[in-house]
């Protein structure tokens, strides 16, 4: 039996709209009351108090749509934002896991590797340009995923 240090990482884009782990993938979800066409739309609508503005961006027809949104109304951006990123991204990953098994499939499917968010841009969410990003984005898919290995062991 071969250590997980030993497996290859898994790689993914947040941005890739056809894969099912990605942000940016339209996997609906019902959650806060609203139903939300990606994680991705979930996650630029929490970043807001203003309901109507979370509205707009929720019914954007596109998850770029739902980030440029995001991006023109910066200034009306909750002030706790930065402590609830992660917190936000984690709960969307996980309903979209819930409502669908295929999503969840995919996720358990990469058993124990390391999950990699390929960002060149972005040293937050993905590994940056250099690798030495803080890949919050693959974080959270492992940090999902182990927690549906925890409940699946329950059953």
């Amino acid at each position: 039996m071969f250590s997980s240090a030993n497996q290859e990482p898994y790689y993914i884009s947040r941005t890739d709209v056809n894969h099912p782990l990605a942000s940016c993938s339209k996997f609906g979800f019902e959650l806060d009351g609203a139903t939300w066409p990606s994680a991705e739309h979930y996650y630029q609508g929490m970043k807001f108090e203003d309901q109507a503005l979370r509205e707009e961006i929720r019914a954007a027809d596109h998850p770029n749509k739902a980030q440029k949104l995001a991006a023109n109304n910066k200034r009306l951006i909750r002030k706790d934002w930065r402590q609830l990123r992660e917190v936000m991204m984690t709960r969307a990953i996980y309903i979209k896991c819930r409502a669908h098994p295929d999503v969840t499939a995919a996720l358990l499917a990469t058993t124990d590797q390391k999950i990699i968010e390929t960002s060149q841009y972005d040293y937050y969410w993905g590994c940056g340009r250099d690798g030495r990003g803080h890949n919050t984005y693959g974080k959270v898919l492992m940090a999902v995923r182990k927690k549906l290995k925890e409940e699946l062991a329950a059953e």
